[in-house]
């Protein structure tokens, strides 16, 4: 009776040492984990995508690195995500519009946002803010609003992308100030910031992010700014809201997916390093002084607001009336 005690013993240890050794493998990506950014290196979201990078690098002990794959506002990222192997190889760090806006403006976008994802983790929010080209003779949103409409057809303004929330948020506060400004569409905001500087376009609602350097140098000029609240950084700067538009907003938020399906372990792992990273005092002072406030939240709260997102996003796209074919 003994032996057959220490056999069912070391029976029960090894199926113990085996499915540890299971959970521990499923829990780590392949040799590469490869995160998929929408938009050109120095957008905002590729920003936060290689500092994510690598410090999951150093956590996970594997390459993580960053593939950029701009087009259609972000989306097409997303659609490479959807068709990629759900084998914990590959992720994306995508902003709002790709996982909500986009599939509702767009007539074909290659995904489901609330079907082929499993959201990890909502990591931060990027406010932004109204601005234009030094020679405009604007110094109020008002005075803005009767500059373009003495010189209507005559204004354009750029946006990262068709889609994204820069267009969005553009095309929303032209509908509430019965504004007509050309659209003009760049893939990513450092293209569209060089043409901002440069004149070629006048006016634009960008991120915080990428329009603060050339607006501390004077080579824009700040006008509002986007957020529900004055902003801390700049406190005599009054909120689109305030100033005749009350409920407008327009504030990114930036999160992690991977492909639907993909090994549960490594999710709940990669969400919890995620939200660890965001909640550090380091990279919060890091987002700060780029622009951003961080907003970390784990995957059952990110796929909770995902879904809340997709429905109001899908509301103001059919109120603004903007299509992109």
């Amino acid at each position: 009776m003994a032996l057959h005690r220490m056999i069912a013993a070391a029976t029960k240890l090894a199926a113990a040492l085996l499915l540890a050794a299971s959970t521990t493998a499923s829990a780590q990506p392949s040799k590469t984990l490869r995160v998929l950014v929408g938009f050109p290196a120095g957008q905002t979201t590729d920003i936060v995508a290689r500092v994510f990078a690598e410090r999951l690098s150093q956590s996970l002990g594997h390459p993580v690195i960053v593939e950029n794959r701009p087009g259609q506002g972000g989306s097409l990222a997303l659609g490479l995500l959807a068709k990629s192997p759900s084998d914990g190889s590959v992720m994306t760090i995508s902003a709002l519009a790709a996982y909500v806006a986009n599939p509702h403006l767009y007539k074909n976008v290659a995904y489901d946002t609330l079907k082929d994802f499993d959201p990890i983790a909502l990591i931060l929010d990027i406010p932004l803010v109204l601005v234009t080209h030094p020679s405009i003779p604007a110094g109020s949103v008002a005075e803005l609003v009767a500059h373009v409409k003495a010189n209507a057809g005559k204004l354009s303004h750029s946006s990262s992308g068709n889609g994204t929330i820069s267009h969005l948020a553009m095309e929303d506060f032209k509908r509430r100030a019965g504004l007509s400004i050309l659209h003009v569409p760049y893939q990513g905001s450092p293209k569209a910031m060089l043409d901002l500087m440069a004149g070629n376009v006048q006016v634009a609602m960008d991120a915080l992010a990428v329009t603060q350097t050339q607006i501390q140098a004077g080579k824009m000029k700040l006008l509002a700014v986007g957020t529900s609240k004055r902003m801390n950084a700049y406190p005599d700067t009054p909120t689109v809201a305030e100033v005749g538009f009350p409920g407008f907003e327009a504030v990114a938020w930036v999160g992690a997916a991977m492909p639907a399906g993909s090994p549960r372990e490594l999710r709940e792992r990669l969400s919890t390093e995620i939200v660890r990273i965001v909640r550090s005092p380091e990279f919060e002072q890091r987002m700060v002084a780029l622009g951003m406030v961080t907003r970390p939240a784990p995957a059952a709260e990110f796929g909770a607001f995902l879904k809340s997102e997709h429905e109001r996003w899908g509301r103001i796209v059919r109120e603004s009336g903007a299509r992109v074919e």
